[in-house]
Parts: C-alpha cells; structure tokens; sequence
C-alpha cells in the first residue's frame, strides 16, 4: 500500500505560517476574542509531468504522463464562552476536488475524477479554568468528523485520497475506491466519526483519548482507539500511544489491512534538543502485534539550523524502516516530511518492507523564500528476488510565499529506480532517470 500523500516538509512550514498569517473573514466575533464566527477558504491548483509511468502495464505507452489537480476547502468555524461553564466551539466546511489529464503515473487517479463531500463537521467543549490542576482548558472534548491526528506517526491522517483508476481487487466494481481525485494535493484528511478527549493541554503531562472510525474503504473503513500520553518539558517531549482495532469492513481489502479488528500497536517517541540551541533531535519506535506476528516501524531524523550563516541553512537527516507486514494504518509522512514525491507517491510502496535514507538542506534568502534540496536512498528489506521497487531520488523545489495569503512551489525531482518493468520493478519503458515537474499554487483566506 502506498503511503499517504502529504505535503512535502517545506511546504509545510511555509503553508503552516501563511495560515497563521492569514486571517479568515470574520462574520461575526466580539472585542474579547472569545466569542465569533468565520468563514474560511482554502485551497490548492498543481500541475505535474512525469516521464515514465508505474502502472504495471507493458502495454502502456511509457511516454510522458500530464495530469492536473485542484482543490478547494470552504465553511465555517466559530466558539463562545457564554455558556455557564468553559466555551464550546465548531466547524463545519466541504471540499471539493477534482483530477484532470492522463492521471498520476502511479495508477491511483484517473484524470476524471470530481467531487464534493463534507469534510468537516465538528462541536467540542473546552473547560477553561474549571479544573486547575489540568491547566487553562485542560479538558477538551470534541465529536464528529474532524482531523484527530496525533504526535505518532501512525496516526496522522485519513488522507489517502484515490480515484477511479485505484482498484487492487478486480472482483470489485470500477470506481469502488474513489474518493474524489487530486490524490498528490491529498487534502480530504478529517476521519468520518470521532471522539476525542485531550487532557492538560500541551504542557507538562499530558495526553488524550480517540475512537476514530474512517469511512475510506482502502483502509478498510477501519475503527480504532487510541490512547496517548506526553511529557513536555522545557528540554523535550517523551511520549508514548497505544492503538487497538476494533473494527474493519473485510469487503473492501485484503492482506494486513483486513486484520485490523485485531491489531495492537504501541510505540515511544522524543523529541529534543538536546540542549543544542538551533538542534533538533526526534525518534520514534513502534511495534505491532497481530495474530501472533509482530511487525516494527521506526524513525529517527536529526537536523541543526545554521541560524548565524548566509542564508541560514538548515541540514537534516532522517531514516526510517519498516518491517514486512507492517501495518501503516493511517499514515501521512514522518514528522510532516513525505518520503519521496516519485519514489513513496507513484513508484511503490515505503511504508512496508524497506528502509527510506532521507538528506534535506533548506536555504532561507528571505523569510518569505526558501530553496530546497532533498536526497533519497530507498532499500528494500526482504524478498528482493521476488522484485524490487527501490532507487534513489532527488527533489529540488522551491517555496514563495508570494503573498500573506499565497503560496507557490515549483517542484523538479530525479527517480532513478534499481528495476524496471521488464526485470521486477515498475517503472515503464527502462531502468532509467524518471524526471517529474510540478508547480502548486496554495491559497488561504
């Protein structure tokens, strides 16, 4: 299974900070702050070409694929404190998406694909200073269907978005799979029913209680709970969740993912500098157990800002192994950086069965502009003679923020796999250097 696609690592720090930057339109909203109504908008237009395809298909006419895609998210938030105790708040909003052209080269989207669905649709109950010993809001309750990721990474997002062209089982009906297109954006990332408790904020000892239940039939429509619990200091964060299935559809997939009714996995993580002004260190370890296997996952990245230098280089390093039958659950990239735009989202899967080796520089000219350069080695584990799906990538994109409320990524990125189709890869045509060009253009108001 391929990963879920995310936004790469960059363009989430610069989107992150457009929004913080942005304002939303205030329909209504009181001097205090404590009490209003927005209306929010965003979205997202990317236009991609890739040299070769992965569709597994020698019949397929291994010349340049061009696809579009775009998406548009709208509704609206608000909260008020002038109920008797603590405030509530909520949200509502739709998305809209829609692929055009050939389809990803990775055979996931079709190019035809258009929808519209309720992507959020939320009320929670914060209880400001009722319980001080939990801190300011230290119970914080809230239901429906909202993006409830936490600090693991195998909880993040239900954000695998495929099209008509996704079908792994071919008893099913063409289309069983599709959720609307635009599945490199991957922007439908809210689980469709929820219940999340947080308790004692974001500081000191904390943590939270989920059910989450998906509606995304190639995860199976999975039910899960989830529990965590943190430590934060001024020195670092140590964590620790457990996740227990409780229920998957059978109908819609097959292998480790139909297990997941009875799947149990826990994990540790960290996160520090270690005492290293302009450090940054981070793990995670995760085991699974599942019908008598167990199965592992982890990541450890380190990186150090150069804040004194010429553009302020920030270098890193990541890796990150899984273990054969590894579970992703519900995946959306490793502390927010994607493994590959080529090689996790079109060229084969990264979350089972290899080791991705990851090298990321990013260049700041101003605060507004960054220029990046990220390096892959991915290594398959196991089973090398039964066909080999890894190689080496290089990305180099670019991040404008043109405007407080636009952000614009031109992206170029270099595949070059171990196999190809004709000797147990998946790449078209021969084992040479894939070469993909994308631009995306992300909005928020």
């Amino acid at each position: 299974m391929r990963a879920a696609k995310s936004i790469p690592f960059a363009s989430v720090i610069l989107i992150y900070s457009l929004c913080q930057q942005a304002q939303a339109y205030k329909l209504y909203g009181e001097n205090d702050g404590a009490t209003f109504l927005n209306a929010d908008l965003m979205g997202a237009v990317g236009v991609f070409t890739l040299n070769r395809n992965y569709l597994a298909d020698p019949d397929k006419n291994p010349s340049r694929m061009t696809w579009q895609e775009g998406i548009i998210k709208y509704g609206l938030s608000g909260a008020t404190d002038k109920i008797s105790a603590g405030s509530v708040y909520g949200g509502f909003s739709l998305l809209s998406t829609g692929s055009f052209g050939d389809g990803d080269p990775g055979g996931v989207s079709a190019g035809n694909e258009r929808a519209t669905t309720v992507e959020e649709a939320y009320i929670g109950w914060r209880s400001g200073d009722m319980f001080p010993a939990l801190g300011q809001d230290g119970v914080d309750l809230s239901i429906g269907r909202q993006l409830a990721a936490t600090d693991s990474f195998m909880v993040v997002e239900d954000g695998f978005s495929p099209g008509n062209a996704f079908n792994p089982d071919p008893n099913l009906p063409y289309g069983s799979f599709d959720r609307g297109g635009a599945y490199t954006l991957g922007m439908r990332l809210a689980f469709a029913n929820t219940v999340v408790l947080r308790l004692g904020g974001d500081e000191g000892l904390h943590g939270d209680l989920m059910w989450i239940k998906s509606n995304n039939r190639i995860e199976g429509e999975a039910e899960f709970a989830v529990t965590n619990i943190d430590y934060a200091t001024d020195f670092g964060t140590i964590g620790t969740t457990y996740i227990q299935g409780l229920d998957v559809n059978k109908k819609w997939v097959q292998g480790v993912t139909a297990e997941r009714d009875s799947l149990k996995a826990y994990s540790i993580r960290g996160e520090s500098r270690l005492g290293i002004e302009n450090a940054d260190f981070a793990f995670e370890v995760a085991l699974q157990n599942n019908k008598g296997r167990t199965e592992n996952g982890m990541y450890f990245d380190v990186g150090y800002t150069f804040a004194d230098a010429f553009w302020k280089p920030m270098l890193s390093f990541r890796q990150s192994r899984f273990s054969k039958d590894w579970d992703p659950i519900f995946p959306g990239g490793y502390r927010k950086r994607f493994p590959g735009e080529v090689g996790a989202g079109y060229a084969g899967p990264t979350t089972n069965n290899y080791k991705t080796n990851d090298v990321f520089l990013s260049l700041h000219p101003t605060d507004n502009l960054s220029l990046n350069a990220q390096y892959f080695v991915f290594t398959q584990l196991s089973d090398r003679n039964k066909g080999d799906m890894g190689g080496k990538e290089l990305d180099l994109s670019v991040d404008w923020m043109a405007t407080e409320n636009i952000v614009v990524s031109p992206l170029i990125g270099f595949f070059k796999p171990n196999r190809w189709l004709g000797n147990g890869g998946l790449q078209s045509g021969d084992d040479s250097i894939a070469t993909l060009m994308q631009l995306t253009v992300w909005f928020t108001y």
